[in-house]
């Protein structure tokens, strides 16, 4: 017979072994490819320094080490307070405000436009708020507050419009703001050829969880940013399937605030309209 009972304080311990190595592996992924990865090889470095010290008892160095490990975790609040926020806001992170639908039609406005202005090679810098607010942005601006269509970010755009150089920020179905300067990425890995705009949008892809769509003045290539992470030379197919991946959730499920207005109409409006569905 197996004895049973040698098994059953080896769970708790099994389960804590596999949620740490499931948050560590989530967590560097997360940061890999961000201006916080450097800081991350930097830090396993001093912990492999600090390993080596202990076992030949090197006693000042290890002493030196752990002190500043006592301290890292400011540090690390400090260092990746970005990438951060953007965890927490994800983690959080519910379909507030739009529809499915209204979420498609804002796609099409993007793929309009970027084609129309690829192929005039005008220049354009497109961002797409989500659940972080781009409020820092925005203070750079020069609100526009006005319909989301092709027509008007074409005219945004255009070369000897104003407001033509930065980038325009799209919550919702409106542009918000316009003439908007995002930050520029602090990533040395980049390749030199990359101008002003795809470094914007790298930045503030790093900072918030907000979509950027580039097209280049000197190609004439579509690119997008998200979460650090920038892909170039996209087809409108291509650019289509990643927005929808994105700003449209999987399964095609209501909004959380189109289900409460759903659910108050049929509870306080009688008749036909209380089998009313929103659509999607």
């Amino acid at each position: 017979m197996i004895d049973l009972t040698m098994f059953e304080g080896a769970w708790r311990p099994a389960l804590e072994i596999l949620l740490l190595a499931v948050a560590i592996y989530y967590g560097l992924t997360f940061v890999r490819g961000t201006r916080g990865w450097s800081v991350v090889l930097g830090f396993l470095v001093l912990m492999g320094f600090t390993f080596v010290a202990w076992k030949l008892k090197l006693e000042v160095l290890s002493w030196l080490l752990s002190r500043f490990f006592a301290f890292s975790a400011f540090a690390i609040l400090v260092i990746f307070q970005p990438e951060l926020r953007r965890m927490l806001s994800e983690l959080g992170n519910l379909p507030l405000f739009h529809t499915a639908r209204e979420q498609r039609e804002n796609i099409e406005v993007i793929i309009q436009t970027v084609a129309r202005l690829a192929d005039v090679r005008i220049g354009a810098l497109i961002a797409v708020e989500q659940a972080i607010q781009l409020q820092d942005v925005v203070e750079s601006g020069i609100r526009v507050d006005c319909e989301a269509t092709p027509e008007m970010l074409e005219t945004i755009f255009f070369p000897n419009n104003a407001i033509h150089d930065g980038g325009v920020i799209i919550r919702g179905d409106r542009i918000a703001f316009a003439a908007c300067i995002f930050p520029l990425t602090q990533r040395q890995d980049l390749n030199k050829s990359l101008g002003t705009r795809h470094r914007a949008a790298i930045g503030l892809s790093e900072e918030t969880d907000a979509v950027v769509v580039v097209v280049s003045e000197e190609t004439g290539l579509v690119s997008y940013a998200y979460k650090g992470q920038l892909v170039r030379g996209l087809s409108e197919e291509e650019l289509r399937a990643f927005l929808t991946s994105v700003l449209v959730r999987s399964g095609q499920s209501k909004s959380f605030l189109a289900e409460l207005r759903r659910w108050s109409r049929e509870r306080h409006t009688p008749g036909p309209a209380a089998v009313r569905k929103e659509l999607e």
